[in-house]
Parts: structure tokens; C-alpha cells; sequence
């Protein structure tokens, strides 16, 4: 399953999903000026600009994002609305602090990207410097749409918590990871049916957050989001450098596929590419 099919009630219930997730967010507002219908009533949308179009009534409007929202596939939080993955919070706590696992949503796209850089400029994941270049020129975070598959978790540092523990250890607290994220895992999967059993995944935790169990945690969920989205197959490069990470991906029973010899170049120096890869369905 490369990507989510949109099977909603309406064609203007299709249109106010694709138009919440193209942007990552929204107002109710925004959303009604934008989907439009011909003044006609009972007429198809408009198929081009010359045709008259008018905005829905609030009430009718109303109607449809209510179908959307009942359904979960879309949530309203402080006057926006976001995409609604099919998918829980949970909480993990280690000895020094407390996070959760949740799906990301608009909100995190700024501070996933900067630290899906941070990662990148050590050199550990190389290809993650295209998702962040991605996720800062689409607009959006999460795309769940019949075209793209990207789906985020994020693991969130429960601040509170943990400075309460760092306290109590006689420390004085954590000063980084100011916007609560420290770790991402990232599944991207893929309209063409050549394909669409796969997903890539890539996973990464800051720096000053590691050794805690929160890679293997974020891998398991993005594992398991996967294999409920019928995926047979997730994957991963990395450079050879990268010994920690191909050791995590080892431990949860990954495997070596290939090695492409000086297939980056980190620190002026030649890397070889590890390509990892776990089947999901058993049969490896």
C-alpha cells in the first residue's frame, strides 16, 4: 500500500481533506474560501477558472468537515486543522526523563527539520538532508495523500519530567531540545506499484538524547506503522561510518542487502553505503 486511498462521501469532503493536507494546516476559513462549487445547485466543482464558483455556506461547509472529523481523518486544534493519522501517543520513560511518541503534525516541521540537519552535518544519515530539504519546500510535514506517503513520529521530551529527574540527580536540567523534540522516525512510501510494498525508512535521536532507548523505540513504531499500512519491506542507507546506527538496525534483526563502495564523501574522506533492509511480513 504506496499510499492512502481517499474514500470520503463527498467529492467536496475529498477536496476539504486535500486541501488541509497540502497545506499541513488550516482555518476553518481558509479552507471554505478555497473549496468552491458552481452556483448551480447539485452542480459538479468547477473544471476551470471561467466557470462561476462560490463559496459554501457555513452550515453546509460544516456539514462536510463534521464527516471529515467524525471520521478522523482530520482534527481541529486551537482554530486549525491538521491531518489525522490513524495512530496513538505513547509515553516511554528512561532513568534521567520521560518522553512520548506521537505523530507529527505541522506544527513540528520547523523544528524536524532543523534537527534532522543537526544529524545530517555529523555525517550518520546522509540521505535525511533530502527530507529536510523536501519538508521545508512542499509546505507540509506529514502527506497522506493518493500520490505520497510521508508519515513522521516524533519523540517529544515530556520538559517537566525530566528536569524534575535531572534535579533530583543533583543536575540542573536539560537547556537543549527547547522545543520538546528530540528524535524523528520518517516513513516514505511510493505511488509506483513496482514499489508500493516498500517504504524507506530513516530514523535519528539528538545527540545529548542517545544511549536511552530512543532510536530502538522510534524504530519499533515506524516499523509497526508500516506493517499495519501492509508494507512488506522497509529500508534504509546509511553510511558506513555510521556504526551506531547499523548496530540499532542490526539488534532488531535488519539486514545487510549491499554495500556501494565510496558512495559518499563525509569530511573529505570516501564512505561506503550500507544498504539495510527488514522484511515485515516474515518471510526473510
Amino acid at each position: 500500500m504506496a499510499t492512502p486511498q481517499l474514500d470520503f462521501e463527498s467529492d467536496v469532503a475529498t477536496r476539504i481533506y486535500r486541501c488541509v493536507e497540502r497545506r499541513g494546516s488550516a482555518a476553518r476559513e481558509e479552507v471554505r474560501d478555497e473549496v468552491r462549487v458552481e452556483e448551480t445547485a447539485g452542480a459538479k466543482p468547477p473544471r476551470s477558472g471561467t466557470e462561476s464558483a462560490t463559496r459554501l455556506s457555513v452550515a453546509e461547509f460544516n456539514d462536510h468537515l463534521d464527516e471529515l472529523l467524525d471520521a478522523g481523518a482530520l482534527t481541529e486544534r486551537d482554530g486549525r486543522l491538521y491531518v489525522s493519522p490513524d495512530a496513538d501517543t505513547e509515553t516511554h520513560e528512561t532513568d534521567e526523563f520521560e518522553y512520548a511518541i506521537r505523530p507529527a503534525d505541522e506544527d513540528d516541521r520547523e523544528a524536524v527539520a532543523e534537527l534532522i540537519r543537526d544529524v545530517a552535518a555529523e555525517g550518520a544519515i546522509v540521505v535525511d538532508e533530502r527530507v529536510a530539504d523536501a519538508i521545508e519546500r512542499d509546505g507540509a510535514l506529514v502527506r497522506l495523500n493518493e500520490r505520497e506517503s510521508r508519515m513522521f513520529f516524533v519523540a517529544e521530551l515530556r520538559r517537566g519530567v525530566a528536569e524534575e529527574k535531572s534535579e533530583g540527580a543533583g543536575g540542573e536540567g536539560s537547556e537543549d531540545a527547547e522545543d520538546g523534540i528530540i528524535g524523528w522516525v520518517h516513513l516514505q512510501g511510493f505511488e509506483l506499484p513496482a514499489r508500493s510494498h516498500t517504504a524507506e525508512l530513516t530514523v535519528g535521536v539528538a545527540r545529548e538524547y542517545r544511549e536511552a532507548g530512543v532510536g530502538g523505540t522510534l524504530l519499533e513504531r515506524g516499523m509497526s506503522w508500516a506493517a499495519d499500512g501492509d508494507y512488506l519491506k522497509v529500508y534504509q542507507n546509511l553510511p558506513a561510518t555510521n556504526e551506531d546506527a547499523l548496530e540499532l538496525l542490526d539488534e532488531y534483526g535488519w539486514e545487510r542487502e549491499a554495500t556501494r563502495a565510496d558512495h559518499y564523501r563525509v569530511e573529505g574522506d570516501l564512505v561506503d553505503e550500507v544498504q539495510m533492509a527488514k522484511r515485515l511480513d516474515g518471510d526473510e
